[in-house]
């Protein structure tokens, strides 16, 4: 049988673990040959179509994300079409929801894959073209003689049995940065997320995580994106993979989710002594608003959060990213912009506004109607309006989005940006509404030109601040 797999991402500097998570439990097999078509949003389809066909693949297989789904099914329905008895299997967390719609509204997909593959995916393989079969297989949801067949969702309950992307000669290693699972599942309930169905907390052996990263630093990578859900939800396990990750200073940094209301002593006292630049830190806050929060069905009390973010926000020896979701139940615009206000004056490193996605899957897509949250039925599935946010105020969010990347989150402007959203209440408002009026928000724009722009607005509003 020969495989071949689309690996298709945002750009190339994004790299998908799952093409080298599912190659390396079934390594050395020759009955089965594995081939790579690497691809991203901003190639042609033609392009990435012809490549697939050259191989004259008898299955195809790739990972489905919020970013690219719309792109992979005009290559699959290209595909399909020049190679009607091809299989083509999708997997990924766009099918974590009823497949049975989306089987029969996309026919040129044979099966999808609900949950985590790597077990499941090897099984299939044995019997890629025996669909009498394929129901034995957890996960696997299919269209069969006209009728649909659910396989319910797959885990991985040996996770740490599994062989590491990094066996697999697939694995990308020309990349500017890894990623790593040292902990598969997720204890939070977040109604919005895809690991707030209970998932079991699963860990990788400490010892098994060092020799991975020895191998990640022999490769010459120097920047590891940590993928665990809650970095610091078992805070013994936290400081000791924040110690284990110290050893490898300077050669690794880390990127990491924390829960900022998850902060003991312990786990305080290790990001204190960490070295600079070891860590940045992703603060998973979602909004300053215990009322969005409880509809969200977020773990840990506001208070505990807000204490927590501030003392990391504090430490010199690390960056801490704190995200806002609009779009989430009770969260009104006024609301943003006083979040957004607070997050400066802790003085958080980079400030991340982006608008929710249902995804499928997640309570709160169940519950849409109930909560009163109008949204996309096309990927990404973004919220189009709710009983707090109408649709004219989400897209000033997006353009505000905007505003914050090319200023807050740019080193270059940031300080100066902060004093103006700190000091001045209405700085947000009156820069935002110029940019807009101008047209220069959705205009990409040098470093240099968004400098002579601050200039020119705090030239006529804010003169104090011009020198």
């Amino acid at each position: 049988m020969k495989l071949v797999w689309i690996d298709l991402n945002c750009s190339y500097a994004h790299s998908s673990l799952a093409l080298p998570a599912l190659h390396a439990q079934v390594m050395g097999r020759p009955d089965v040959e594995w081939q790579g078509v690497r691809t991203t949003n901003n190639e042609a389809v033609g392009t990435t179509v012809d490549a697939v066909y050259a191989c004259r693949p008898d299955v195809v297989a790739a990972t489905a994300w919020l970013f690219t789904h719309e792109q992979l099914l005009h290559i699959i329905g290209r595909v399909k079409a020049l190679m009607p008895g091809v299989k083509v299997i999708l997997g990924g967390p766009e099918f974590l929801g009823d497949n049975e719609e989306y089987l029969c509204h996309h026919p040129e997909v044979d099966i999808v894959f609900r949950g985590e593959g790597e077990e499941g995916f090897a099984r299939w393989i044995n019997v890629w073209n025996r669909p009498e079969e394929w129901a034995a297989i957890p996960g696997l949801c299919y269209m069969w003689e006209d009728e649909y067949h659910d396989g319910g969702l797959a885990r991985v309950m040996n996770f740490d049995s599994l062989l590491p992307p990094e066996e697999s000669p697939l694995f990308m290693w020309d990349k500017p940065f890894v990623q790593m699972e040292t902990t598969r599942g997720c204890f939070n309930t977040c109604a919005f997320c895809v690991s707030g169905m209970g998932d079991p907390i699963r860990p990788l052996p400490l010892e098994t995580i060092r020799q991975r990263l020895c191998r990640i630093r022999e490769r010459g990578i120097r920047d590891v994106r940590i993928l665990d859900r809650t970095f610091n939800h078992r805070p013994l396990q936290a400081v000791a993979l924040l110690e284990l990750f110290a050893e490898f200073h300077p050669h690794l940094r880390f990127h990491l989710e924390i829960h900022p209301a998850l902060l003991p002593q312990s786990v305080r006292e290790v990001l204190v002594s960490l070295p600079d630049g070891l860590l940045h830190l992703e603060a998973g806050i979602q909004s300053l608003r215990q009322e969005v929060l409880d509809m969200s069905r977020r773990k840990g009390r506001l208070e505990q959060a807000l204490d927590g973010l501030r003392f990391l926000c504090s430490l010199p020896n690390l960056v801490t990213h704190a995200d806002l979701i609009a779009g989430l139940p009770c969260y009104g615009l006024s609301q943003i912009y006083e979040d957004i206000r607070t997050l400066a004056a802790f003085q958080a490193g980079e400030i991340q506004l982006e608008l929710l996605k249902l995804l499928p899957g997640t309570a709160m897509r169940r519950d849409a109607a109930e909560l009163g949250i109008r949204y996309s039925p096309l990927p990404p599935y973004e919220v189009l309006e709710t009983e707090t946010i109408s649709s004219a105020q989400l897209q000033e969010v997006r353009r505000l989005s905007r505003l914050l990347d090319a200023y807050y989150n740019t080193s270059a402007w940031q300080s100066l940006t902060r004093r103006l959203i700190v000091e001045e209440d209405g700085f947000l408002h009156r820069f935002l509404d110029f940019l807009t009026e101008n047209n220069y928000i959705d205009q990409p724009m040098s470093l240099e030109r968004r400098g002579e722009l601050l200039y020119i607005f705090c030239s006529g509003h804010y003169p104090m601040f011009v020198v």
